[in-house]
């Protein structure tokens, strides 16, 4: 470990990464429903940017299943720059995401935008995913101490990795050590794409912070073309999965089609991602975890 990174991030100790008693370095498993995140499974999140209508999630959720996804991203609630942008379905999209679990067996993660939300977020999915623009609502983070849920934390636009984890230490010093952290690119001078997806935040955080580390190279890229390169950076580093958005009709989705893959592509980018995988499995069985379990 770099030798500046010990003051650096080891005052937040209750996600900074321990030793065990033998020395090893120990990492944090996140049980939802049958999945383990941060094991040997590589773990792919993907649905829409917004859920739209039953059909639009439910053919959705079928697709990504088929693909190899293993959890339904889609967004009820939605924090829009614009005020005149489509804000979400409420309590009816966290109906059809309900809906969707049921019949396809995949977990739901959805975002909650305000600690008022918590517990009827709660009632219906299995993650709750902090935003960007949210990382630093310490009200909403304290009340995710107490949800009984899995907490995606995603890496503020113009976030360090310091503040990061300071976040991640808010929730879990409220009481929910179940974490998982998201790289989904920060705010740089660049505009040819969305945001510019730090690539070294991932083998960064999973040697100062014992947490889970996904990316979501949908919302770094912006462009869809390029999503399918940026998670294959994702899984040469070291990522624990991937969040990515996927639409059946992007050109026509109400928030974030440009960056949306349609069901081809997604499948498309699975396949290709199978060789790299199978790399990073064997890198995976060899390393010591602790399993943290998820809500009833």
């Amino acid at each position: 470990m770099n030798p500046k990174w010990n003051g650096q991030f080891s005052c937040f100790d209750l996600v900074a990464r321990p030793a065990d008693a033998s020395g090893e370095r120990v990492r944090t498993v996140v049980s939802v429903m049958d999945l383990e995140i941060g094991a040997n499974d590589f773990v792919v999140m993907a649905g829409p940017c917004a859920v739209e209508c039953e059909h639009q999630l439910l053919t959705t959720a079928e697709a990504v299943a088929a693909a190899g996804a293993r959890v339904l991203r889609g967004g009820a609630y939605k924090p829009r720059s614009s005020p005149y942008a489509f804000q979400g379905l409420g309590v009816e999209g966290l109906k059809i995401l309900r809906k969707a679990r049921e019949q396809t067996g995949l977990a739901i993660v959805t975002e909650v935008m305000s600690e008022e939300d918590v517990d009827v977020i709660a009632e219906y999915a299995d993650i709750m995913q902090v935003g960007t623009r949210s990382m630093e609502n310490y009200a909403l983070l304290e009340a995710l101490g107490s949800c009984g849920c899995p907490v995606l934390l995603k890496r503020g636009m113009t976030a360090t990795l310091e503040e990061f984890l300071c976040a991640a230490q808010v929730v879990a010093l409220a009481g929910n050590p179940q974490i998982i952290l998201c790289e989904r690119g920060i705010r740089t001078f660049e505009t040819a794409t969305r945001n510019t997806l730090d690539i070294a935040a991932i083998p960064v955080l999973k040697t100062v912070s014992h947490l889970p580390v996904i990316v979501d190279p949908s919302h770094a890229a912006g462009v869809r073309s390029i999503v399918p390169a940026l998670s294959r950076a994702a899984v040469a580093v070291g990522a624990d999965g991937l969040l990515v958005e996927v639409h059946p009709c992007p050109e026509k989705a109400w928030s974030d089609g440009n960056q949306s893959l349609d069901f081809t592509e997604f499948r498309n980018m699975m396949d290709d991602l199978q060789p790299y995988l199978a790399l990073q499995q064997e890198a995976r069985e060899l390393r010591p975890r602790l399993v943290v379990g998820g809500a009833d």
